[in-house]
């Protein structure tokens, strides 16, 4: 992975003004980092560009238009406590043009148990001038200023968003209706132990500009009827993926050229393939051709102040499973700050008096509450909860909240998607334990504060549980942007910090510039150091009593030895925060083994999802797969590309196969004896191509200078752009028809040209430029970024003539290149072979295979793809796309942005206060998916395990049989004791057996060797079948049984766990 300082900027327009030049010296405090710091990160002090290497991956989810905007606005956060510091973090990371943090208050002990950036030596002290600091290295292109005088108009008129956290609902009204007058957007957030409330106001005339953040769809035409309204039918390739209400705009159509690049039409949905447009009866007939693609139109949406919204409100639903619940907490909440008006303090954790008195000024809000609010009957449960816990302070709802908060302050930023209208309102009661226990474990006496780092948790969970969490075992699987998050709120709510407790967190990954955007525990003085042992120590910093160990090692079968049975049987808990499915399925299987709950999360751009695996209660993370991602048939990505995705992935498998394959390759002629002879075995016409590669790197295409690279790449420039296509149209001329009269080149087929080589026109050059030197790099050849210089070499080019041949076969599909048995030309094979130097002959000559790496601006890899893949949508008349796109595209990017993962990361460690706890229900855990963009949030209980049955034993995947390989006599079981176990203790005829991909037994094998297998010791057939030794660390082995009932059907059964040790 690459990590260099270098990074692609942009320039932005847009003027710089300066903020807070009026602020009194001795209430506020300026962030003032003169010295630029490391790895290319500009100092504080927005220089209005955006910085591609460390904004990427939030680029991708934002875009350029959204960053530019939010880079214009100046936002402030009100109190700077745990709700506070999370939106402030989130924003800062975000990359506004300044963040100014207010807080009058002075640090309590409550307050370290969700504000990550207080240490215990900071009690007493003033809250936003002790975060100011650390809040500041955050992201060194936003100024931080800390401000701790009172709020007033003048001051307010600063900001384009104000958020105010941990606020009396008098401030509220009053700093919302000065917002609401002045036009500048506001937010309102609010914890209370297990509840949440957020409130958006962003003015009457907001413009979105993009209200779901998916990419514009588009799909290919191949009827429009004149009709009113027309209908419009598509290719039926795959469905137009449409909604009603859409507006879409024409281009490429024949015939009906009326629609081409007019104004975006709105359509009406009319099935998978069809939908109907305006009046077209006037229009032209429809011959053929054409592409219809959405756009985004902005959309106006009005809001309503504090006061009038308090009144009127509208509900976005968190659960639906609680869908009453907002309606009753909006006016608990207001009961709530009645009696912190009274009383100038909150409710004491779990007392009764206090309870009952918020209940009882509820209960007047309620009757004196408008008939659109007024609620029936109060939930006294309900209401009473939010008391009992409003003292409370948990980082995992701080979290949640916090993600959502900053996510709505960039919406109020950029424009870009949909925002809360206009109250969120949450509880996760499930948390607090299961109705047997509760009224033990969580009493006015064990939940009182005790003067520690923990009592805003011990306020809302008892002092129990606290204990509970501090002696857990945890196994965090990565360091990433999820695993930051995790760290910081194991750290908050004291996992593994007291005595037995540990967190071992393992990630192989070094610290890139694009990590910092969103993993917050770095900073861009750790660039290239380990993720796992900076992240380690950072949240040590946070909790000093945390215990944790960093580890660099991948999860798989080869970390076995390290992650073996004492390691995973000694855990209570695995969280994957890993990003691919391959070794999250990995780490599914080994939580079923050892039955060990696993959390499991992810996210991509603004959507996010939490499973919960609880064994024997739930089904596991491999137990639902999602369906493969399509994949671009051969065919169109050799010669009949339609798109910029084919002519992207077409640019990644030239570079592949140019300066990589090759060279791997020929080191492996060049070093490995039985190269050749493996090679011969191949399948189809692999080893002609693989052995004319390795000819051609050797011999024929061989450069002994950069001269020579500049040739080769100036030559097959020609070949790719000029002569390939020229053949092509040999083949199949423009005027073409297909055997039914239609145009060949028609639908899906797009009609190529030969380009014709010009060294004035900059892609012409950056192609020539980026090959010629990954070429050289390929042999070890210095390469040359002179283009004056690369100009005059290509002029004394020899670029021989072309003329395209007959006979040349091209597959029109890939069923027709399946069916084409390629017949290998043996005698040229055979030639080949012959004419390739031996390896003695080039002892000590090596080739140097390059790597793809997307992040590195310096390595031509980008430059190379981007030039390769818009010169060939040059050929087919496909819209280019810049590097950027480009980028996304051909290195697979993930979006991210930090406040999903904050906001995910919430939810997962709610879920872990119940494992903790030992939650039995199935409908105690919750399943969350969230869409910050729309915004949409959706809980589910997890899907119990399936039951399977055989005879009257009922299974699920969390059971299996234990047999004991060792038997009394200290001899191991032989193959013909274990199938007379099964038969005569489980009544099951063995009839497949099997470890791994190792077939030990079936009913079907030769007479002799079973003869012999059966006397055998199960290690000692495992190690002959594996030819693998069995580890020492190993205590057991897994077998896969097929096995017949007593009626001789097919049951289906556990697996066997084999212990040998």
């Amino acid at each position: 992975m690459s990590s260099s300082p270098l990074s692609k900027k942009r320039r932005v327009s847009g003027s710089e003004t300066k903020t807070g030049s009026n602020y009194s010296t001795a209430n506020s405090i300026r962030t003032d980092l003169t010295a630029a710091p490391a790895n290319g990160m500009a100092r504080n002090g927005n220089e209005a560009e955006i910085d591609e290497g460390l904004y990427s991956r939030q680029l991708y989810v934002l875009g350029h238009e959204a960053m530019k905007r939010m880079q214009n606005s100046n936002v402030l956060i009100s109190g700077m406590r745990g709700l506070g510091v999370e939106i402030a973090k989130n924003i800062i990371l975000g990359g506004v043009k300044s963040v100014t943090i207010h807080d009058q208050g002075n640090a309590e002990w409550a307050d370290l148990s969700s504000q990550f950036y207080l240490r215990e030596e900071d009690v007493g002290k003033n809250r936003a001038e002790v975060s100011h600091p650390r809040l500041a290295e955050l992201n060194t292109y936003v100024p931080v200023t800390a401000f701790t005088c009172p709020l007033t108009e003048e001051f307010l008129s600063n900001f384009q968003v104000v958020v105010l956290t941990n606020s009396s609902l008098e401030e509220q009204l009053r700093v919302g209706e000065l917002c609401h007058n002045k036009g500048i957007k506001f937010i309102v957030a609010d914890t209370r132990g297990l509840f949440g409330q957020l409130f958006c106001d962003f003015g009457e005339e907001m413009v979105v500009t993009d209200t779901n953040g998916e990419q514009c769809l588009s799909a290919m035409i191949s009827m429009i009827t004149k009709d009113n309204p027309g209908v419009v039918t598509c290719l039926d390739e795959a469905r137009h993926g449409f909604e009603n209400g859409d507006f879409v705009t024409f281009t490429e159509i024949q015939g009906m050229t009326e629609l081409n690049n007019g104004e975006p039409v709105e359509i009406k949905v009319l099935g998978p393939y069809t939908f109907s447009i305006c009046d077209t009866t006037s229009f032209s007939d429809y011959i053929r051709g054409g592409i219809v693609s959405q756009v985004k139109v902005p959309k106006k949406i009005s809001f309503k102040s504090m006061k009038d919204a308090l009144a009127e409100p509208e509900f976005l639903i968190t659960d639906f499973a609680k869908f009453d619940h907002p309606a009753q907490l909006h006016l608990a909440f207001q009961g709530l700050h009645e009696f912190h008006k009274r009383h100038g303090r909150l409710p004491k954790p779990r007392n009764e008096a206090d309870a009952n008195e918020v209940f009882v000024l509820t209960k007047s809000v309620n009757e004196a509450a408008p008939a659109g609010v007024q609620q029936e009957q109060l939930k006294e449960a309900l209401v009473k909860n939010l008391a009992f816990m409003a003292a409370g302070d948990l980082a995992p709802v701080n979290a949640f909240i916090g993600g959502l908060a900053a996510q709505e302050a960039m919406k109020a930023c950029s424009g870009k998607f949909m925002p809360i209208m206009q109250w969120l309102y949450f509880d996760a009661l499930e948390c607090l334990p299961e109705e047997k226990d509760k009224d033990s474990l969580v009493t006015e006496e064990k939940c009182n504060p005790r003067n520690c780092r923990y009592d805003g948790q011990i306020a809302v969970f008892g002092s129990d549980l606290q204990e509970k969490l501090g002696k857990q075992k945890y196994f965090l699987v990565g360091a990433g942007a999820i695993g930051c998050e995790l760290l910081k709120n194991f750290a908050m709510i004291g996992l593994a910090a007291g005595e037995g407790g540990n967190v071992t967190v393992t990630d192989m990954d070094t610290i890139e510039k694009s990590n910092l955007n969103r993993q917050f525990l770095f900073r861009p003085w750790d660039v290239t150091k380990m993720k796992s042992e900076t992240a380690a120590e950072a949240v040590k910093r946070m909790n000093p009593n945390i215990h944790i160990t960093g580890h660099q090692n991948r999860v798989g079968p080869e970390t076995e030895k390290i992650y073996d049975d004492d390691f995973f049987e000694g855990l209570d808990g695995v969280t994957n925060a890993l990003d691919n499915v391959d070794a999250r399925m990995y780490m599914d299987r080994r939580c079923v083994y050892y039955r060990t709950p696993l959390l499991e999360s992810g996210t991509l751009g603004t959507k996010g999802n939490v499973q919960v695996v609880i064994p024997f209660l739930t089904e596991s993370y491999s137990s639902s797969q999602d369906p493969p991602e399509k994949s671009i048939p051969i065919c169109t990505l050799k010669n009949f590309p339609n798109a910029i995705e084919h002519t992207l992935q077409w640019a990644r498998d030239e570079f592949e196969g140019l300066f990589k394959q090759p060279a791997e390759n020929v080191n492996q002629y060049l070093s490995d004896p039985k190269f050749m002879e493996r090679t011969l075995k191949l399948p189809g016409s692999q080893p002609l191509e693989i052995i004319e590669a390795i000819y051609k790197s050797l011999v024929t295409e061989r450069p002994t200078s950069w001269q020579d690279c500049v040739a080769w790449a100036c030559r097959h420039w020609h070949t790719q752009y000029s002569n390939n296509i020229r053949q092509l149209l040999h083949n199949f001329p423009p005027d073409q028809l297909t055997t039914s009269g239609a145009p060949f080149w028609s639908g899906p087929k797009r009609c190529p040209h030969p380009l014709v080589f010009d060294d004035s026109l900059v892609l012409h050059l950056d192609y020539i430029v980026a090959a010629a030197n990954l070429f050289a790099l390929s042999y070890g050849i210095a390469g040359s970024r002179d283009r004056t210089a690369v100009v005059e070499m290509v002029h004394g080019v020899n670029v021989p003539d072309f003329t395209p041949k007959s006979g040349v076969k091209i597959h029109v599909s890939d069923q027709e290149l399946q069916n084409s048995n390629a017949s290998i030309d043996d005698s040229r094979l055979e030639e080949l072979k012959n004419a390739l130097p031996s390896p003695e002959k080039l002892a000590g000559f090596k080739m140097f295979p390059i790597h793809f790496e997307k992040d590195d601006d310096t390595n031509f890899h980008m430059d190379f793809i981007v030039a390769a893949s818009n010169l060939r949508a040059e050929n087919y008349d496909i819209p280019p796309a810049d590097r950027h796109k480009s980028k996304l595209i051909a290195g697979k990017i993930i979006p991210a942005i930090a406040t999903t993962t904050a906001a995910i990361v919430g939810l997962v460690c709610l879920e872990l206060y119940k494992i903790v706890q030992g939650h039995k229900k199935l409908d105690s855990y919750k399943n969350g998916f969230l869409n910050l963009a729309l915004p949409f949030f959706g809980f589910s209980e997890p899907i119990a395990a399936p039951r399977h049955k055989y005879y009257e034993n009922e299974w699920t995947l969390w059971d299996r049989f234990e047999v004991k390989g060792i038997q009394a006599n200290g001899e191991e079981m032989t193959l013909k004791q274990f199938l007379d176990y099964f038969k005569k203790e489980h009544k099951l005829e063995i009839t497949m057996l099997s470890q791994g991909v190792s077939m030990l037994y079936s009913f079907f094998m030769p007479a002799a060797k079973l003869k012999e297998r059966l006397e055998q010791p199960m290690t000692e057939i495992v190690t002959k079948v594996s030819k693998k030794k069995i580890g020492k660390h190993v205590k057991a082995l897994v077998f896969e049984l097929c096995c017949n009932d007593e009626n001789d059907e097919d049951v289906e059964v556990p697996y066997v766990r084999y212990t040998i040790r």
